[in-house]
């Protein structure tokens, strides 16, 4: 018996809400290919211990998000094939890429975002249209998890900062924080909203003790987007006054996808991104305080 059907076993017989879960990491992780023919009913079944009506409602949710493909008469599904995404393509910027793949990644059954960034405000504008689409019942995820890192108020940022040494680098910081907390609580209230949906959501802001010099979105393990955060200077008014600081425009960054289907080298980046994601969540991540 796999470790997989161990912890179903050990839950007793399972929903088919968690057949499907579990369906869908195989799919996810590549145990289950695309092209490949599903199990048959019976075979599942028997796997995890469930009638058959369990594993036809199971398939349903993995047919609704596009997982898998209708069967034909007699035969099982398949897993479905990607959309094959245009290699000569140029990577665009996080403003433009990361939307339509929040899209998708709320189209599965069960969500999971996490993030790495300077402030959410990128991340806020690119969950627009799929939080839409979810208050539309458009789509319908049961469980949404995002975790967030930014860095923590209490340190000296690399940037934003002052160019001039000698400048009040305070009121610069506090600009900042001002906009990290702002978003962070939009990125909450938002996110917490959809549980007028009977979404199963959990959000949760952590800090970083240190400037993250890229920004990483990991998209139902499944998907990893990568950017540098290219300083600048540039003038932005900030208490009243122009200063001249260094600055990263986040939604400007170039974002390059890596994708767990895409082949050994994007499957790797996607692995050690998630890990490294998780050991600093484990690690040096705090509790956010969030200004007002």
């Amino acid at each position: 018996m796999t470790h997989e059907q161990q912890a179903v076993a050990a839950r007793g017989r399972p929903s088919y809400g968690e057949v499907a879960d579990v369906l869908t990491e195989r799919i996810r992780t590549g145990l289950l290919r695309a092209g490949e023919r599903m199990p048959t009913q019976e075979q599942l079944a028997a796997e995890f211990g469930v009638e058959r009506r369990t594993v036809r409602q199971a398939l349903e949710l993995l047919r609704d998000a596009g997982l898998i493909t209708e069967g034909g008469k007699g035969a099982p599904a398949r897993v479905s094939v990607p959309p094959q995404r245009d290699a000569e393509e140029a990577p665009r910027t996080t403003a433009a890429a990361l939307g339509p793949r929040l899209i998708e990644a709320f189209e599965a059954p069960n969500v999971q975002v996490d993030a790495i960034c300077l402030t959410t405000e990128t991340l806020n504008q690119a969950l627009a249209e799929p939080l839409r689409r979810v208050q539309a019942r458009e789509i319908t995820p049961e469980s949404v998890r995002v975790r967030v890192l930014v860095p923590a108020h209490d340190m000296k940022l690399a940037f934003p900062r002052p160019v001039e040494a000698a400048a009040d680098d305070g009121k610069v910081h506090k600009h900042w924080r001002t906009r990290r907390d702002g978003h962070g609580r939009g990125l909450l209230l938002s996110l917490e909203a959809l549980a007028t949906r009977g979404i199963d959501v959990e959000v949760t802001l952590r800090t970083l003790p240190f400037t993250p010099p890229v920004k990483l979105y990991l998209l139902n393990g499944a998907d990893a987007l990568f950017a540098y955060y290219n300083v600048h200077e540039r003038t932005e008014r900030i208490a009243g006054t122009d200063t001249r600081i260094f600055d990263a425009l986040g939604s400007d960054s170039t974002l390059f996808p890596f994708e767990a289907g895409g082949g050994r080298r994007d499957q790797a980046f996607v692995a050690q991104s998630q890990t490294w994601f998780d050991s600093l969540w484990g690690t040096l991540a705090a509790d956010v305080v969030l200004d007002g």
